[in-house]
């Protein structure tokens, strides 16, 4: 018998605590073809991102396994008003297409956002909306959400205590930045990843170097006057 890529997982709602089953993928086919420099993964079978947001088909709270395990009194009473209230009943809980993974993730960042989630969790709920539209290769919209995801990292970044020493938050950082056309941010990103002698992240580090040379070379392609720490 061959094997299938997905299988199911039992959730407890956070919000009204019932139990529901929901789809993984199985990890022997969580293998990436391929990945863009940005982490957003190309798979042969079953994309693996397309069931990280589970969604409570009784009242249609949607979070991922990072979000808290229940909600307080006030974030119940912001989700029915915001998003409960207003839910049509729908299970997930089987195989998802690309429109029905996008409708996860959307559910998923409107509930974030209403009960007032941590900030890299809005973030990465943006980042991955932004690789769906990549995946169907609509720029205009994959633009838009690379730039609201960016924006939530910087706001990860300035609120979370790291000691400025988060390697991959700040290659993440830089590599959007890239990603919309703001090479000189970029590179200051890039730069101080570099530079840090505090941050250990060896593959961090080589991954800022490249990503470091690759907009140098797509300024120069573009006729862009180069940042002085780029001249020589």
């Amino acid at each position: 018998m061959e094997l299938e890529p997905l299988y199911q997982i039992k959730v407890t709602c956070g919000n009204c605590e019932q139990t529901f089953s929901t789809s993984r993928v199985r990890p022997s086919f969580k293998r990436a073809v391929r990945t863009d420099t940005d982490f957003c993964g190309y798979y042969r079978a079953e994309n693996p991102d397309f069931y990280v947001v589970r969604v409570c088909p009784y009242c249609g709270f949607a979070s991922t396994e990072n979000f808290n395990p229940r909600l307080s009194d006030m974030q119940r009473t912001k989700f029915y008003e915001g998003i409960g209230s207003k839910f049509v009943q729908r299970d997930y809980g089987g195989h998802r297409d690309w429109e029905t993974a996008l409708e996860a993730y959307k559910l998923g960042l409107l509930c974030a956002q209403t009960i007032g989630e941590k900030e890299r969790i809005v973030a990465s709920l943006l980042q991955h909306i932004a690789w769906l539209y990549r995946y169907r290769e609509n720029r205009e919209q994959e633009q838009r959400f690379l730039k609201f995801s960016l924006e939530s990292y910087i706001r990860v970044y300035e609120l979370e205590d790291s000691q400025g020493s988060d390697a991959r938050l700040m290659y993440l950082i830089g590599e959007l930045h890239r990603r919309t056309g703001n090479y000189n941010e970029a590179v200051k990103w890039f730069s101080r990843v570099i530079n840090d002698k505090r941050i250990m992240d060896a593959a961090m580090i080589r991954a800022c170097r490249e990503q470091w040379a690759a907009v140098r070379e797509e300024m120069l392609n573009g006729g862009q006057e180069l940042p002085e720490e780029m001249r020589g």
